[in-house]
């Protein structure tokens, strides 16, 4: 069943009060996580390879037939890919190549390579599931511990205001003034690009209407201008009230006043084109990445305009369950609550080299979600936050590799090799990729 908003059954003042209490929440969650030793509780340094490009060719310009996909289904899970062998150079090199695809409608293919893969060999394999019981579908589990951030006071602040919205239905997050990270599956679906794709847009948290106080348009036009008429009237009438009068309308005018700052002014949007995508190959079925589609389901999306908005750095982090909170956070725009943003946080269940695996609360809509935790900076009393994971959604997972299947909702991880790919798109320039 669909958990209804909380905000849409309670008086206004209490919504305003529950979003001051989940900015609350933020807050003492990040808190308690902070308690502990400081080796523990800081980002590990890491050199990450190189990943170059070797050669782009142009391909035929995209479809854009696919529909966009609800939930995932199928993936191979933890021990389903521990029984897939170790990939190759070669094979990594073949994942990591990527297609662009232009606002005009073309598209490329661009080869890579990796040097320095030596650097990865000390990532983790991870923990591996004992389960394979199969459990009934469900995106919301148990109590739904969402929170709704539903006035833009507080949306349209540092950590949440760095969440966006993609105009085929997903959510994503913001790497730079113009790049944001999503999932691959919101804009191709393993085979071709979604329709939403060809014409694609982002949203970013708007804090300030253009509107004026006096109604539609920039002039106030509507209730905005008296005649002169009028004012001399209105003149007349406050000459003629007496004294007890006018202190009875100041106190009714401070009720309205005190009325209207209790109302949540829910979120708009600021809508930018997108400049360009790119996607890469690991995502696209009918080859060697089948097994291994799901550990590739990322995308960045280039912006046409500069977003004066701050962003969020990536992050890599060898294990999550190993921090002594465990705890990770994100936010989305969740189809059930439309015009809200959606935070929730969770702890990792079980973590491969390549996913995560959580029952974090959350409903389609929220998918391209950037996953973060908050560690604090080597040598450094300042705490940052930064993404380490990028929310993929529902799932039905294989874990056990014998075809039973068990829900989750999940995550894909920032990888050495993926940090250095992704910071590669972002920036250009491969040099200033090398330390994570």
């Amino acid at each position: 069943m669909k958990a209804r908003p909380i905000c849409a059954m309670v008086p206004i003042p209490l919504c305003l009060l529950l979003s001051v209490t989940s900015l609350a929440v933020v807050v003492a969650v990040e808190a308690h996580e902070a308690t502990g030793r400081d080796d523990e509780y800081t980002w590990p340094q890491w050199k990450v390879p190189l990943v170059r490009n070797r050669r782009t060719v142009a391909l035929s310009s995209p479809g854009f037939t696919a529909k966009p996909q609800g939930e995932l289904n199928g993936t191979c899970g933890i021990e389903c890919q521990r029984r897939l062998p170790d990939p190759s150079l070669a094979d990594l090199e073949e994942f990591l190549s990527y297609e662009t695809v232009y606002e005009n409608g073309t598209r490329t293919l661009t080869s890579v390579s990796v040097q320095g893969l030596n650097e990865v060999n000390t990532w983790p394999a991870g923990n591996s599931s004992s389960s394979s019981k199969s459990r009934r579908r469900r995106e919301v589990y148990g109590t739904d511990t969402r929170f709704s951030i539903a006035d833009k006071q507080f949306s349209t602040k540092y950590p949440f205001s760095t969440s966006v919205k993609i105009s085929t239905g997903c959510s994503g997050v913001l790497l730079s003034p113009k790049h944001v990270l999503t999932a691959a599956h919101c804009i191709h679906d393993g085979q071709d690009y979604v329709s939403g794709a060809q014409k694609l847009r982002v949203g970013v948290l708007k804090e300030k209407s253009r509107r004026g106080k006096g109604g539609k348009g920039k002039r106030g036009r509507g209730k905005g201008k008296r005649r002169k008429g009028e004012d001399k009237e209105e003149k007349e009438k406050q000459e003629k009230d007496g004294e007890n009068e006018r202190k009875g309308r100041k106190g009714k005018d401070r009720k309205n006043r005190s009325r209207r700052s209790a109302e949540v002014e829910k979120p708009s949007f600021r809508w930018t084109r997108v400049k360009q995508t790119q996607v890469p190959k690991g995502w696209f079925k009918g080859g060697a990445s089948d097994g291994v589609a799901a550990d590739y389901d990322y995308a960045v999306l280039e912006l046409k305009k500069a977003q004066k908005v701050k962003h969020m750095d990536l992050g890599v982090i060898p294990s999550v369950k190993k921090l002594p909170a465990g705890r990770i956070h994100f936010s989305g725009f969740d189809d059930d609550r439309p015009g809200n943003l959606v935070y929730r946080f969770c702890s990792v269940s079980e973590e491969s080299k390549d996913l995560l695996y959580q029952y974090c609360d959350a409903k389609p809509g929220s998918s391209g979600s950037g996953v973060y935790i908050r560690l604090k900076e080597p040598g450094k009393k300042k705490w940052k936050r930064k993404i380490i994971g990028v929310f993929s959604g529902h799932q039905w997972v294989d874990v056990n590799g014998n075809g039973a299947q068990q829900d989750y909702n999940v995550a894909v991880r920032i990888t050495p090799l993926k940090y250095a790919q992704i910071c590669y798109w972002v920036h250009g320039d491969s040099s200033e990729c090398r330390d994570a």
